[in-house]
């Protein structure tokens, strides 16, 4: 599965889902997925299955086809591998 990490520069934000999202991934032994961060402007026109961005990228990625994670809070590791990994398994089970 190919997950994009998505903030408007695709430096600090993105780039620091990215590590929390592997670290998860890491800590539960999941396997076989690949997380690219971006920025916005990059992400557009990108096939991905994924997509994490925080909450003040809605507007941007309103209409999205792509199934979007949005992150409340960047420095709740719990908040971010809830819903990862319940996004995964939603993604897995179609």
């Amino acid at each position: 599965m190919k997950i994009a990490t998505i903030c408007g520069m695709g430096f600090g934000t993105s780039m620091m889902l990215k590590l929390f999202i592997e670290d998860v991934f890491k800590a539960k032994g999941i396997t076989g997925h690949q997380v690219i961060p971006w920025d916005l402007g990059t992400f557009k026109g990108q096939q991905v299955d994924l997509v994490v961005a925080p909450t003040d990228m809605k507007s941007h990625l309103k209409g999205s086809e792509t199934k979007v994670v949005y992150i409340k809070n960047l420095v709740d590791k719990q908040e971010i591998e809830e819903k990862i990994v319940a996004a995964i398994k939603e993604l897995e089970s179609k």
